[in-house]
């Protein structure tokens, strides 16, 4: 059974930095590309960023230069580390893997401006 535990959030204040991470199981992780998306208050779950199996990269464009996102295969984890937080990132945070359309349970990410 495929699972995925995100862990990280909380509250942080502007400026400030926090690493998620995302334990996968129940499937092959490193053949499998990772998104993380994240949905604000009344806003549609969007995507913030994602990797291939290969390590290559893709971020909107709202958190490029501040949130970096990577892989550690050996331990079934997707990391997405984020730097100089703003309010407006403020959100539930999703781990996915596409081509199993599997979502992980959410982390609250709040940033006190």
């Amino acid at each position: 059974q495929v699972h995925l535990v995100e862990s990280g959030g909380g509250l942080v204040q502007a400026g400030g930095s926090l690493r998620l991470s995302c334990e996968a199981s129940g499937f092959p992780f490193n053949i499998h590309p990772m998104g993380w998306y994240r949905q604000a208050p009344g806003k549609q779950r969007e995507l913030v960023a994602s990797i291939t199996r290969g390590g290559s990269t893709n971020y909107a464009d709202s958190v490029k230069g501040r949130f970096t996102i990577s892989r550690d295969n050996a331990k079934n984890t997707v990391y997405l580390q984020m730097n100089s937080l703003k309010a407006e990132d403020t959100a539930v945070y999703y781990c996915y893997a596409r081509y199993l359309d599997a979502w992980g349970q959410g982390t609250l990410v709040t940033v006190s401006s």
